[in-house]
Formats: C-alpha cells, sequence, structure tokens
C-alpha cells in the first residue's frame, strides 16, 4: 500500500469520526463530551494522515501539539493551528473518564471543537487536494 492509500484510509477514519459528531448536535441535549472527543479525533486523524501521505511516521500519540510540530517540518503554515490544537488535545482523554469536580462541557465549546476539528480537515485537503486525485 502506497502512502497516498495509507492518508485515505486516516481521512476514512477521521469522516466516520465527523459523521459520530454531526448528528448529536441536532440534538436537544446532546453528549458534548463525546462531541469534543470525537472533534479531537477528527484533527488527530486528518494530521497523522498528512504524515502518511508524506511518508512519515504516524506516532501512536493523541497531543495535537505535537502532531502539529511534527506536520510544520513539511508544511509551515501548520505553526498557525497551534492554539486550535491546544484546545482539542484535552478532549483526547480527560473527557471519556469521570473527574473528582464536576465539569460540564457546554454546548458552544462543543460546537467549537467541532468547527476547530473541521479547520484542521480543510487545511489539510487543500494542502493535498491536487496530490489526492
Amino acid at each position: 500500500m502506497d502512502n497516498k492509500d495509507v492518508a485515505k484510509k486516516w481521512f476514512n477514519k477521521a469522516n466516520n469520526d465527523l459523521i459520530t459528531v454531526e448528528y448529536p448536535l441536532t440534538m436537544q441535549r446532546p453528549p458534548t463530551d463525546t462531541i469534543c472527543f470525537h472533534s479531537q479525533q477528527v484533527a488527530e486523524k486528518y494530521l497523522k494522515g498528512f504524515l502518511a501521505f508524506h511518508g512519515k511516521e504516524t506516532p501512536k500519540i493523541h497531543d495535537l501539539e505535537e502532531l502539529i510540530s511534527i506536520c510544520k517540518e513539511i508544511e509551515s503554515k501548520f505553526t498557525d493551528f497551534y492554539d486550535i490544537a491546544s484546545e482539542l488535545s484535552g478532549y483526547a482523554v480527560e473527557v471519556r473518564y469521570p473527574l473528582e469536580e464536576d465539569y460540564e462541557i457546554t454546548f458552544e465549546e462543543a460546537q467549537l471543537a467541532f468547527k476547530n476539528a473541521k479547520k484542521i480537515k480543510e487545511f489539510v485537503l487543500t494542502r493535498l487536494k491536487s496530490k489526492l486525485s
């Protein structure tokens, strides 16, 4: 399997996470933690797909800032996404487990996580658009 095929597999998995996020956003009382987790996963998988496309190792990490650092070695404009990556990275693990203190994620925060994940997706796809066909 060549790099392009591996990247497409990452993107397909990410798109499944997108589907998982889109429907709950239409609900009366959506599971905001789930929305945020899967939004983080969208960003993570698109970044890993970008790395795979370029023949780079896809590290088994959830830290989007670290993935951005690796991606920027290929494309310097990834530095524009550090803030978004920082916001989304917190949703990789913590939201999946109960914490001692109650932490409620608002609907607005969930919407923002989804919006930010889509920004990373669009950036990656724009960078690879002519090469993926």
